[in-house]
């Protein structure tokens, strides 16, 4: 990945290892800083592609941040990588133009997914907190689901519609296995169905699509 990623947060040794990761990876990390400021700073400097955030930080907390970096770089991506799940965390991180809100005990390779989503112009969303996005998309941020289609699940078999009611919970792929009986590696196929039938590339976006249509598991029985 050729993008420049910049990475902000306080914490010396998780900025250490979060940006020794990366690089593992192969992206570009052209730097990374402990406080917000000097994040600005270095935003404006070497014109990032994206940025990591932390939400809690001292002096310049990550909303704060967040917001000058938006009022600054109109178009740069933000995703928010934190400790907080609390809903309103996240949904003032939206409404102040972050397109990720990610954990930070998230598994490295869903993290490098999860950049190059945002990078594609999607919304990235820890899976436990994939129901508060929705119900924000559905009630505050329409343009997010823009040019989705009125039954975008016509094409899903009774199985991937079933299993999709289940993403939308927020379920990983072993509680999926285990809830249907099936294997992990049975799950993963109909997940890669799902997206592909959707034109999505992440299970998140998938989740939100099915939570703001209104998909619940008691309605899987019959599709």
């Amino acid at each position: 990945m050729n993008e420049k990623v910049l990475l902000i947060d306080d914490h010396t040794l998780f900025r250490a290892g979060l940006q020794d990761l990366l690089v593992r990876r192969e992206i570009n990390v052209v730097a990374a800083v402990g406080s917000g400021d000097e994040g600005i700073r270095k935003v404006a400097e070497l014109s990032p592609d994206i940025v990591l955030l932390d939400m809690r930080m001292p002096n310049m907390d990550g909303l704060a941040v967040l917001r000058q970096l938006r009022k600054n770089h109109p178009t740069l991506k933000v995703i928010m990588l934190t400790t907080s799940t609390n809903e309103n965390d996240l949904v003032e991180a939206l409404r102040s133009g972050a397109r990720g809100y990610l954990l930070k005990d998230i598994e490295p390779d869903q993290l490098v997914v999860a950049l190059r989503d945002v990078l594609a112009g999607q919304t990235a969303v820890a899976p436990e907190l994939t129901p508060v996005l929705a119900r924000f998309v559905r009630g505050e941020n329409g343009d997010l689901n823009e040019g989705k289609a009125d039954n975008p699940f016509s094409e899903l078999t009774p199985r991937e519609y079933e299993i999709l009611t289940l993403l939308a919970e927020g379920q990983s792929n072993k509680v999926i296995a285990r809830n249907l009986g099936i294997s992990d590696g049975t799950v993963k196929l109909h997940v890669k169905a799902i997206l592909r039938k959707l034109n999505v590339s992440s299970r998140i976006t998938a989740a939100v699509m099915a939570v703001e249509h209104g998909v619940r598991a008691s309605a899987s029985e019959g599709s």
